[in-house]
């Protein structure tokens, strides 16, 4: 373990009934139960990974290429737990994967969560989440992220369905759940959408509105939104960005006109709306190229809002 919050929890999670520690000569079952959520996600075919067989395994691995390979050296960075129910029942029910180094400010990195098929619906899922979660903050850090891929778009909901706020889309869709960021609503009315946050007695406030003109997106401003971004808020710098994941799922235009479409890869990592935009594109296109199945609420890049110019130029 690489510093002593971090041990500590490990220790709270070891210690928790619905999580168990992988043990030695376990990761080879892990890294199955990996394959079988990979699969699901990238190709749309569920298989049970304890019944994989041979020719199986080697038949994903092959048409997942590089994403489907297996690593069969220790994992030093994050340390892996089977999902089960309290008591420890019949077997595993998924698995779950915490960093053993805080990234960005003092969070845990989160992988690997997946629950197997027939256990679903029951929200061991979110159970998990919300079991890392208060370990990380009973040891002083302020939560954890994680990353999924936007054609995925189960994935992606259920995270944005438990409140996750969107802080990067770098290489993938970054997620987390952090201290510093509050509770947070997205409310649809009468063709807009109004993104409210919880204030310290626990009223939601407006920061932003958007809506749709002609195919493109408009957004508004609240005077408490700008104020958080003149004070450098972090609520300020990831509430636009989380809006636009939660408009985009929608099938909502992203784009606002020529000029900010002109500035989209300056935002390739994180920020305005126009930035997740131009990485839709790119996410789906490489993830077509891969042999993905690819789920997207935009029939062409023009519903994203797009002016005519393809983002492949850019």
């Amino acid at each position: 373990m690489k510093d002593d919050q971090t041990a500590r929890v490990h220790e709270r999670l070891a210690a928790c009934p619905e999580l168990l520690p992988v043990a030695l000569g376990e990761g080879r079952r892990f890294n199955l139960w990996d394959l079988a959520s990979l699969a699901e996600g990238a190709l749309g075919e569920c298989a049970d990974p304890d019944s994989l067989t041979v020719s199986g395994e080697r038949r994903l691995r092959l048409r997942l290429g590089a994403s489907g390979r297996e690593h069969t050296h220790g994992d030093d960075y994050r340390r892996r737990y089977w999902i089960r129910t309290p008591g420890g029942g019949s077997g595993p029910l998924g698995t779950l994967a915490v960093g053993t180094w805080p990234v960005g400010t003092s969070a845990l990195g989160v992988s690997s969560l997946y629950v197997h098929p027939v256990a679903r619906r029951r929200g061991i899922a979110s159970l998990a989440l919300d079991t890392v979660y208060e370990a990380c903050r009973a040891e002083g850090l302020h939560g954890f992220r994680l990353e999924t891929y936007w054609s995925w778009q189960r994935t992606v909901r259920f995270y944005l369905g438990r409140g996750l706020w969107v802080t990067s889309w770098k290489h993938a869709l970054g997620l987390g759940r952090l201290s510093y960021l509050p509770p947070y609503e997205v409310r649809h009315s009468e063709g807009e959408f109004r993104f409210l946050v919880a204030d310290p007695e626990g009223d939601m406030i407006p920061l932003l509105v958007a809506g749709s003109v002609g195919g493109r997106l408009r957004l508004r401003e609240t005077e408490q939104y700008r104020r958080a971004r003149n004070e450098r808020d972090a609520v300020g710098l990831y509430a636009r960005s989380t809006l636009a994941l939660h408009l985009a799922v929608r099938g909502r235009p992203l784009v606002r006109g020529e000029e900010e479409w002109a500035k989209a890869h300056h935002w390739c990592d994180i920020g305005e709306p126009e930035g997740l935009a131009y990485k839709i594109g790119v996410f789906e296109e490489v993830a077509r190229d891969g042999g993905w199945r690819v789920e997207s609420p935009y029939a062409d890049l023009a519903a994203l809002g797009v002016p005519d110019a393809d983002i492949r130029l850019r």
